[in-house]
């Protein structure tokens, strides 16, 4: 007859858990066999690799910048004085384009665009090709002479 008095648990009820952690010396802890069933010990785990975990990414932090600007959109432009093409006139050159300054190294990528600056006084009567010039390399040029054509 089943009384409170002989009442039993079954055999499987009271199971003694699996002690996963263990601590096994001065600074560290033995995962006693735990690693082996966790999701970085599986073939083919990885995070990627701008993973920052739990940190804003860096690509959502980025545009909240004020500084932030982005690269591939920005116009390069070499720069090249006024006085630089007073020389090319003095050695005989009176037509300018990227190509002679390319030849002459005043220019030194062929991929940026060419700007010219009115920092000194010119002289010489040239005719210049280029992407951008300032008003006062403009004035300059056109006061000794010279044509301005921007490309």
């Amino acid at each position: 007859m089943l009384s409170l008095n002989n009442l039993k648990s079954s055999s499987w009820s009271r199971l003694k858990s699996k002690r996963l952690w263990r601590w096994v010396g001065s600074w560290k802890w033995s995962h006693c066999g735990r690693w082996l069933n966790w999701q970085n010990c599986r073939a083919g785990w990885g995070m990627w690799p701008w993973f920052e975990w739990g940190q804003t990414p860096l690509f959502r932090r980025m545009p909240k910048l004020k500084w932030f600007s982005n690269v591939n959109f920005t116009i390069k432009y070499s720069v090249v004085n006024v006085s630089d093409l007073e020389m090319l006139a003095q050695k005989g050159i009176t037509e300018i384009t990227k190509e002679v300054l390319l030849e002459n190294l005043l220019v030194r990528n062929k991929n940026f665009k060419v700007k010219v600056l009115g920092d000194w006084e010119i002289t010489s009567k040239i005719s210049l090709k280029v992407n951008k010039i300032t008003p006062s390399a403009q004035d300059k040029i056109i006061a000794s002479g010279g044509s301005v054509e921007l490309i």
